[in-house]
C-alpha cells in the first residue's frame, strides 16, 4: 500500500510530531510512505525515518502549494492520502478534486475549532472555517484525536457525528522511551534537590502558562520547589515579567524549545498542563509515558479522556489558579508509592495501536463518500 501523508511543514508542535511517528510506523510495516511537505523545514526533519520518502512541494504557503500536490498526486498516484490541520485539509480535498484520480483522502482534525477558531479574528481563519464546511463533506474520511474534538467538530460544521472515527494519536514510541533515559545536565535536577515542576508547550494564550505561574507563586511560598517552562511564543516577554512581578524570577526558567523534553520529563516530579483548551495534548501522554505525576486543567479536549476523569491525575477548572496550586501542592506531597503509576495509562497510546487504527480508516471501501 502507497500512502501520502500531507502537511504544511514540520516546523514544530504537536500534529507534525504526530504525523511524523504515524508515518515512521506504517514505514515500519513495510508499507510505502511519502512525506508530502508544502515546506520541508522544521526540526521534526530528523525524526523521520530512513523508509519514509520526504516529498519537498518547495511552496512558502499552503496554498501556494496546491499545484505542486496536484502534480504529485497524478505523478505518484497513491492509494490514499491522509492530511492534518484545518487549511491543510482544506487544500488536500481542492487537490483531490483537481488530480481526478482515485485517491482515498481521510482528513484529520486535531483540535477542538469552536474555541481555538474564536481567538482567531482575522479574515483568512475565518475563510478556512467556512471551506472546512465544503471540503470535510468531500473527503471520504475524517478522524478526530479525541472524543470531544470530534463532538465539536460535529456540531461546529454541521457533520453527522458518525462520519467521524476517534483515532489517538501515536504518542508512546520506543524511541521516546529511549530519548527520556538520555543524560541531562542541569543544576537543578539531580539527588538532593527541591522538586521541579514542569511545563511544556508554545508560549501563547491557548496554554496559559500565566495561571500556573500564579498557581506556582502559591506552591511556592510553602514548598521550596522550581518550575520549568519549555517552549518558545509570543508571550515569552510577558511571562517573564510576570515572575519577576510575583518576585519568584529566581524560581522559573524559560529554557525555551527542548528537542528532547522527555529528557526533561522523566527526571521532574510533577508535570502541569494548563491550557485553556486543546485536542489531546500528546504532552500529557509523554509526561506520563515518562513516569511523571500529573496534573491537568479539564479544558476541552482530551485531558479528560486521557485522565479517565482524573483517575491518573487531578483535573481542574481551566483558569482556576487556587484550584490548580491546591492540586500541585497534593501531589507535591504525596508519597510516590501513593501515587498512580501514569505509565499503564500511557501504554494506550502507543504508536503501534494508533497505525492500526488509521490503517483500518484509510483502508475502507473507497465508493462511500460524504454527500
Amino acid at each position: 500500500m502507497h500512502i501520502a501523508i500531507y502537511l504544511p511543514s514540520l516546523r514544530g508542535g504537536g500534529a507534525e510530531r504526530a504525523m511524523v511517528t504515524l508515518a515512521n510506523g506504517f514505514a515500519d510495516k513495510g508499507l510505502k510512505v511519502d512525506l508530502v511537505l508544502a515546506c520541508a523545514e522544521g526540526p521534526y526533519l530528523s525524526e523521520v525515518s530512513p523508509g519514509v520518502r520526504v516529498v519537498d512541494l518547495q511552496s512558502n504557503r499552503v496554498l501556494t502549494s496546491l499545484p505542486a500536490l496536484v502534480r504529485y498526486l497524478r505523478r505518484e498516484r497513491p492509494q490514499a492520502m491522509l492530511s492534518a490541520l484545518n487549511h491543510a485539509n482544506v487544500i488536500a480535498v481542492v487537490a483531490r478534486m483537481l488530480a481526478g484520480i482515485p485517491v482515498r483522502l481521510v482528513v484529520s482534525e486535531r483540535n477542538n475549532i469552536s474555541l481555538s477558531g474564536s481567538s482567531l479574528k482575522n479574515l483568512r481563519s475565518r475563510v478556512v472555517f467556512h471551506m472546512m464546511q465544503w471540503a470535510y463533506r468531500r473527503a471520504d474520511g475524517v478522524t478526530a484525536v479525541s472524543g470531544g474534538v470530534a463532538d465539536d467538530l460535529a456540531k461546529a460544521i454541521n457533520l453527522p457525528r458518525d462520519r467521524i472515527s476517534v483515532v489517538f494519536n501515536p504518542v508512546v514510541t520506543p524511541e521516546l522511551i529511549k530519548k527520556s533515559r538520555m543524560p541531562l545536565d542541569h543544576p537543578w535536577l539531580g539527588e538532593g534537590k527541591p522538586p521541579v515542576i514542569l511545563g511544556v508547550g508554545r508560549l501563547t494564550p491557548q496554554k496559559d502558562f500565566a495561571t500556573l505561574i500564579r498557581a506556582f507563586t502559591q506552591v511556592r511560598a510553602a514548598h521550596d520547589c522550581r518550575l520549568v517552562i519549555l517552549g518558545e511564543g509570543e508571550l515569552r516577554v510577558e511571562l517573564e515579567m510576570l515572575a519577576t512581578s510575583l518576585g519568584i524570577r529566581d524560581s522559573i526558567q524559560f529554557p525555551g524549545f527542548a528537542e528532547n523534553p522527555f529528557a526533561w520529563m522523566s527526571r521532574v516530579r510533577l508535570f502541569v498542563l494548563s491550557s485553556r483548551w486543546e485536542g489531546l495534548p500528546n504532552v500529557l501522554i509523554q509526561a506520563m509515558a515518562c513516569g511523571a505525576a500529573v496534573v491537568s486543567t479539564d479544558c476541552p479536549s482530551g485531558p479528560d479522556e486521557i485522565l479517565e476523569g482524573g483517575k491518573w491525575g487531578k483535573l481542574v477548572p481551566v483558569g482556576d489558579v487556587n484550584a490548580l496550586a491546591k492540586a500541585m501542592t497534593i501531589s507535591l506531597e504525596a508519597p510516590g508509592d501513593q501515587l498512580p503509576d501514569v505509565r499503564h495509562r500511557s501504554s494506550d497510546f502507543k504508536q503501534g495501536l494508533a497505525v492500526g487504527a488509521y490503517l483500518n480508516v484509510m483502508r475502507e471501501d473507497q465508493s462511500k463518500k460524504y454527500n
